[in-house]
């Protein structure tokens, strides 16, 4: 049957599963968004474009679903560029739909018009420009499959105008994929893995490095096992919270710059290092040639690429993580004894704890606040942030039990990430309570989207840590430019309640450290409206443990007692 490029657009969105869809309209999307309102597909309507992507990104994440987005031409799309940047860095399945001139028009400069496929090419897993309605379903078809195979990444589909109020014949049989050279992965090598669990079997001092490969193949519960079962310790990477519980005996929190001293110190001194679904960042390992050093290091990735880019691998295995986990699981002999190691780390715990002094009784300090959001969601919410410093505190304090409640910013470290990402989660999860963890400057980055939370009726609740500063920056100044704090000071801003309060939500304020459980408790009891908490904090708390940019891991400033 023939049907419009619109009609086809809607229906291939369904047999993809999707029932939400995070945009904003303009003129070359006008089509779209007719289709749209006569679908029962949810929009949800964000006040600016890069509040979609990561609302779509968010979405992605607490779900696991392909998240997807939509804008307009020319400047609609180009602001959906951050919000595509960070779901690449952090390896996201989302697809960005984009409007476009007519095909007749591509490369006059026509009204709105830019080369979105050109732009995007370095940060998208594939993008697609179509000119033809009949490729349409192919295309979008290929689209969400490419988006969440092998290495999840982010798909954008440039849309011409024409094209979609073009007609093509439609077969509800689907169409078939061309996609050479594109392979979903198998099998791993199962010599290499006989030889990772030999490598685990025979190690002294094993440490588990998990990245965000494990959420990504929901491999949680496999990754659990192999440690429980071997007895290995276990650090995650900032995208890897919550893949692991924080409240086992063996997790050691997070390693690298902000890690634990005893997750840092655990890296340095083990001998075997199994690197599940991670990359090597290097905020993780700091200065290379020092990293890791007496390691034989296991590699387990689903992306070639990433093996040996950063550390070499002496056992390289290419595959699913959970997959893979699974194999060595079942290859492995308990070996529940490592005494030693086990109380080599315990000392460490019990003399580097993570800790914070306060500055006066009467002054909240921002890891407090963290401390008494994990009391009163009983550990079990869904955690958003922004970039900063809030963010490492999160990380460190919010002791995170379950995969996919951690959503975070981590490769591109976009500031305005978290509230339009709390907006994304909690349509995902409406049974979920979420929380948008704040600093005082990237909640104004992306301010707007207070807005869509209102309107969509979502209780997330915003708690920003309020120093008047723009606070990570800040305290490099203050360690490494001899206290200079050049332009970051940003005690100028908003009443934050008042703030709220103009938008329909719900604002509070919290100067005093036994104001901050009643502030929290109190937001909980909302269930309509989002609840914003300027918490008043101390101005010039830092984030320690500290590993110097360059430095190696076991070279960290602040962190002990």
């Amino acid at each position: 049957m023939k049907l419009k490029g619109t009609d086809i657009f809607i229906r291939c969105l369904k047999e993809e599963g999707v029932d939400v869809i995070f945009g904003y309209p303009g003129g070359q999307a006008l089509p779209i968004y007719d289709a749209l309102y006569l679908s029962d597909i949810r929009h949800v309507l964000v006040r600016h474009e890069q509040g979609a992507a990561h609302a779509a990104d968010a979405y992605a994440r607490v779900t696991g679903k392909v998240g997807v987005c939509l804008a307009t031409s020319g400047p609609g799309a180009t602001n959906l560029v951050t919000g595509i940047a960070n779901a690449y860095m952090d390896s996201i399945p989302m697809v960005a739909f984009t409007g476009q001139v007519p095909v007749p028009m591509i490369g006059k400069d026509a009204f709105q018009e830019v080369d979105i496929t050109g732009i995007t090419l370095p940060i998208t897993k594939h993008n697609y420009l179509v000119k033809d309605t009949q490729e349409l379903a192919r295309v979008i078809k290929e689209a969400f499959f490419i988006a969440r195979t092998n290495r999840p990444g982010p798909v954008v589909v440039d849309l011409p105008k024409d094209v979609m109020t073009g007609e093509a014949e439609y077969s509800e049989d689907g169409v078939e994929m061309s996609l050479r050279g594109y392979r979903v992965l198998k099998s791993p090598n199962a010599g290499q893995v006989v030889l990772a669990a030999k490598a685990i079997e025979d190690a002294k001092r094993p440490l588990i490095y998990a990245g965000g490969g494990v959420i990504s193949s929901d491999a949680s519960a496999e990754l659990r096992e192999l440690a429980e079962k071997m007895q290995i310790p276990v650090t995650t990477t900032l995208m890897a919270m919550g893949c692991f519980p924080a409240t086992s005996h063996l997790s050691l929190g997070m390693l690298g710059m902000h890690g634990t001293r005893y997750a840092n110190y655990a890296v340095s001194e083990c001998d075997l290092l199994i690197a599940i679904g991670a990359r090597f960042d290097d905020r993780v390992t700091g200065n290379l040639a020092s990293f890791a050093p007496d390691a034989q290091v296991v590699h387990i990735d689903v992306d070639a690429a990433e093996i040996g880019k950063n550390v070499g691998a002496h056992i390289p295995i290419v595959g699913d993580v959970k997959q893979v986990l699974s194999e060595i699981v079942h290859r492995v002999k308990a070996r529940p004894e490592r005494t030693e190691w086990h109380e080599l780390i315990d000392r460490w715990k019990d003399d580097f704890p993570l800790s914070y002094e306060p500055f006066d009784d009467d002054v909240i300090m921002p890891q407090f606040v963290i401390e008494k959001i994990y009391d009163v969601s009983e550990g079990k919410a869904i955690i958003t942030t922004e970039v900063g410093q809030h963010q490492m505190w999160t990380a460190q304090y919010y002791r995170f039990i379950q995969p996919r409640t951690f959503i975070t910013s981590g490769g591109l470290g976009t500031m305005g990430f978290g509230l339009p990402a709390a907006v994304g989660a909690q349509i995902g999860c409406p049974e979920r309570k979420v929380f948008n963890i704040a600093g005082d400057g990237s909640i104004q980055m992306n301010i707007q989207e207070m807005c869509t939370a209102v309107e969509q009726k979502l209780p997330i609740i915003i708690c920003i840590l309020n120093n008047q500063y723009l606070g990570m920056v800040r305290q490099w100044q203050q360690l490494f430019f001899e206290g200079r704090y050049s332009y970051t000071d940003i005690a100028i801003q908003p009443d934050f309640v008042r703030l709220a309060e103009a938008y329909g939500a719900v604002g509070l304020r919290v100067t005093k450290p036994s104001e901050v459980e009643p502030a929290l408790r109190t937001a909980l009891q909302e269930t309509e409206r989002p609840v914003m908490i300027d918490f008043r904090v101390a101005r010039e708390a830092n984030v320690f443990p500290m590993v110097p940019p360059g430095e190696s891991l076991q070279n960290m400033l602040g962190g002990d007692k």
